[in-house]
């Protein structure tokens, strides 16, 4: 369950600064639809094979850090009830770990994802990236990544955590809420750090053209990418693609919950007729 690092093809070719002519689309839709029909059906989800590698480990430290920590901060905060405070911070600890084992696939993907990308393969994009940037290129984005990452976790956690004392108060298993509330949660944490993740993806990329008024020849920072951003398109740039972040995410987050949710039950049903049967 990628909750944000992960994005689609169209996403990443709409956060471009400054795209090819031939890659410049005007929304989500047109995006797809030109991509499929000059490109092939496949190419919108280039790079989910290598997405998919790292997501399992990155995910079940995720999720064993934050349902630790989330008990045991709100213990201490609010002792035998819901701290909003401590579902953030459990959600932003358990994002180091997680964004560790995601930058470096991201970095691959997001190349392959490009407009004209020169990689076929994953194995192409690493070796590349290796030999003419360094092992730093894959983590070239990991701060900018985590400023993004941990206000998102934490709008994403609270926001989910308060709309289920709403929609759930008595925290029982009910997919109906859970669709809604992550679908809302994800969305809301999606537009706040759009600008975050703008930069984040040129970071990834180093768009050449971008490059071409960055006088270092590499951005490697996250000032740098914002630096770079304003001078290439302005205060509009930082929301480039917000659209498609948005809608990616809508769905993204209530498929991910209700999954969640459903092996968390489970999980704890058969703990519980263990323990009734011993």
């Amino acid at each position: 369950m990628d909750l944000e690092g992960s994005k689609t093809g169209c996403q990443t070719r709409m956060q471009s600064l400054q795209p090819d002519p031939a890659a410049r689309y005007r929304n989500v839709l047109e995006a797809l639809w030109r991509i499929i029909r000059t490109e092939g059906l496949w190419r919108p989800m280039r790079g989910l094979n290598v997405t998919a590698t790292g997501a399992g480990p990155a995910h079940a430290l995720y999720f064993a850090c934050y349902e630790k920590l989330k008990k045991t901060l709100s213990d201490v905060i609010h002792p035998g009830g819901n701290s909003h405070i401590a579902n953030g911070a459990a959600g932003c600890v358990a994002t180091l770990l997680h964004d560790a084992a995601m930058n470096p696939v991201e970095v691959v993907k997001q190349r392959m994802q490009m407009y004209n990308s020169p990689y076929h393969r994953v194995t192409d994009c690493v070796r590349a990236v290796w030999q003419n940037e360094g092992a730093g290129a894959f983590y070239r984005s990991y701060t900018t990544q985590l400023t993004m990452n941990v206000p998102f976790q934490a709008i994403h956690f609270m926001t989910y955590e308060f709309l289920q004392e709403h929609f759930n108060p008595q925290r029982r298993y009910n997919p109906s809420s859970h669709v809604l509330s992550g679908a809302c949660a994800g969305a809301v944490a999606a537009a706040a750090t759009t600008p975050l993740d703008v930069c984040k993806t040129l970071l990834n990329t180093q768009e050449s053209l971008a490059l071409n008024s960055n006088l270092t020849g590499h951005i490697t920072g996250m000032a740098s990418a914002f630096r770079t951003v304003y001078q290439v398109g302005g205060v509009t740039a930082y929301f480039r693609g917000v659209q498609a972040r948005v809608i990616y995410q809508i769905p993204s987050t209530a498929i991910a919950w209700s999954v969640y949710e459903f092996f968390k039950y489970l999980i704890t049903k058969r703990q519980e007729e263990w323990r009734a049967g011993k």
